[in-house]
C-alpha cells in the first residue's frame, strides 16, 4: 500500500471512531431513550388503555354535575340592600290619616311611603308603629305579611308593599379577561354565567382561549369557555356571590427533534390530541425520523396511572414520564387521536439509524475528499 493511501486508511479509521461518539444529534435516540427506564424515569408504552385512561383523569368535571341543585332564590333581602316600605290604610284612616294621598289612587284609602332605608348587619329595618321588622334572609313578600301583622289593631285594614330599591346583596362578581370588571346583581329572572359575561362587555381574548372559573363558596371549578358555548347544560344559572372569572392561560407544548418544525406551539383551551399536535410542527421528517421513536416527555401526578414500577419523583412530589409511541403500528393512530396533550409537554421525534449513517457517511466523504485532492495534485 503506498503512502498516501495509508495516511487516507489512518485517516478514515480515526475519524470514524471519533464520529461514532461525537455526531451532531438534535436529541437522545430512541434507544438511549428507552434505557431510562433504569433510572427513576418511567417510560410507559401508550396503548389504547393508556391513553384512554389519561383523558379520564385530566377530564375537566362539568359545571352541571359541579354545580346541581336549583339556583338560590334571587328574591332574599340581606344586609346592605336599600328598600322602600309603602303601607296603605282603608278610610277612616286611624294612624296615617295626615300622610298626603297619592292622586294616582282611588280616593278610598290613604298611602303612606316611609324613606328608603338600608338593612342593618343585623338583617333588620324599622317601620314607624311596627318597630324592628326582619327583613334578612326574607323575600319581600315576607316582610309585607310581617309588617301588616305588626301594625294590625292600630292601623285600619293595613295593606304593605316592599319594593327593593337597591340590591347590594343578590350579586355576581365577574372579573378577570373581560373588558370590563363587573358586580352584576341578579334578578327574579335567573341569571346565566354566559349573562354575567355579556354583562362585562365579553372576553378580550379569543373564546377557543379562555377558561371560565366560577367560585361558590369553597368549590372552584374551570371549563373552557367554548365548552360553555356549545353545551348549553354548562350554562349554569349563578347564584349569590358567584365569582365569575375569564382566564387566558397561553397552554402550549414543544417540538424537538425529527419533526416538521422545532417550535413552541399554543393550543387551545379545550386541549388537543397527539395526533394534532403531531400535526401543527408538519409531522416527522421522512428523511430523518424514527417512526417508532416518538416521546412525550411530561410531570405527572402520582396517581395518573398505574406506573410498571414505584415511581421516583420530583420535590414537588411529580412523576418524570416519557411516554413512547409507534407510529409504524398502523393503531397507533386511533390511539393518538385520544392521547391528550397538556400544557409544557416536551414533543420529541428521535433520528432514525439510518440517518445517523447518513450523517456518518457525509463527514467521511466530507474530510477525505479534499485530503485524497491534495495528495494528487501533489504527485
Amino acid at each position: 500500500m503506498s503512502n498516501p493511501a495509508k495516511a487516507i486508511a489512518v485517516l478514515l479509521l480515526t475519524v470514524a471512531v471519533c464520529a461514532c461518539a461525537e455526531l451532531p444529534n438534535s436529541g437522545p435516540s430512541r434507544h438511549e431513550v428507552q434505557l431510562a427506564a433504569a433510572r427513576d424515569i418511567q417510560v410507559v408504552q401508550v396503548t389504547d388503555s393508556v391513553a384512554r385512561a389519561l383523558a379520564e383523569s385530566r377530564k375537566q368535571g362539568l359545571f352541571s354535575e359541579l354545580f346541581q341543585g336549583a339556583p338560590g332564590s334571587n328574591e332574599t333581602v340581606g344586609p346592605g340592600d336599600i328598600l322602600e316600605v309603602s303601607v296603605w290604610e282603608a278610610p277612616p284612616a286611624a294612624l296615617f290619616s295626615s300622610t298626603v294621598r297619592d292622586s294616582a289612587l282611588p280616593a278610598v284609602s290613604n298611602m303612606t311611603v316611609f324613606p328608603t332605608q338600608m338593612v342593618s348587619a343585623e338583617g333588620t329595618i324599622y317601620v314607624p308603629f311596627a318597630g324592628q321588622i326582619r327583613a334578612g334572609g326574607k323575600k319581600l313578600e315576607d316582610i309585607e305579611t310581617e309588617i301588616a301583622r305588626q301594625l294590625h289593631g292600630k292601623a285600619n285594614q293595613p295593606q304593605v308593599l316592599v319594593r327593593l330599591v337597591v340590591n347590594n346583596t343578590s350579586y355576581v362578581t365577574v372579573v378577570g379577561e373581560v373588558a370590563n370588571s363587573v358586580r352584576m346583581a341578579l334578578t327574579p329572572r335567573g341569571e346565566r354565567l354566559l349573562d354575567a359575561l355579556a354583562a362585562a362587555g365579553g372576553t378580550k381574548q379569543d373564546v377557543e382561549k379562555v377558561t371560565l372559573q366560577v367560585t361558590r363558596g369553597a368549590s372552584v371549578h374551570a371549563l373552557p369557555l367554548g365548552t360553555v358555548i356549545r353545551d348549553p347544560r354548562q350554562n349554569i344559572a349563578l347564584r349569590p356571590g358567584d365569582v365569575v372569572t375569564a382566564l387566558f392561560q397561553p397552554l402550549s407544548f414543544t417540538a424537538l427533534g425529527a419533526t416538521g418544525k422545532s417550535d413552541e406551539v399554543k393550543f387551545e383551551a379545550q386541549g388537543i390530541s397527539l395526533a394534532q399536535a403531531l400535526a401543527r410542527v408538519g409531522g416527522v421528517v421522512d428523511s430523518r425520523a424514527n417512526a417508532r421513536g416518538v416521546f412525550i416527555f411530561r410531570f405527572e401526578s402520582r396517581d395518573a396511572l398505574e406506573w410498571p414500577k414505584t415511581p421516583g419523583t420530583t420535590p414537588d412530589g411529580k412523576v418524570p414520564v416519557i411516554y413512547s409511541i409507534d407510529l409504524k403500528d398502523p393503531r397507533s393512530f386511533f390511539v393518538a387521536q385520544t392521547f391528550p396533550i397538556r400544557n409544557s409537554d416536551v414533543l420529541y421525534v428521535a433520528n432514525a439509524p439510518a440517518a445517523e449513517l447518513q450523517k456518518f457517511m457525509t463527514l467521511i466523504v466530507s474530510t477525505i475528499y479534499p485530503i485524497d485532492r491534495a495528495i494528487t495534485l501533489s504527485q
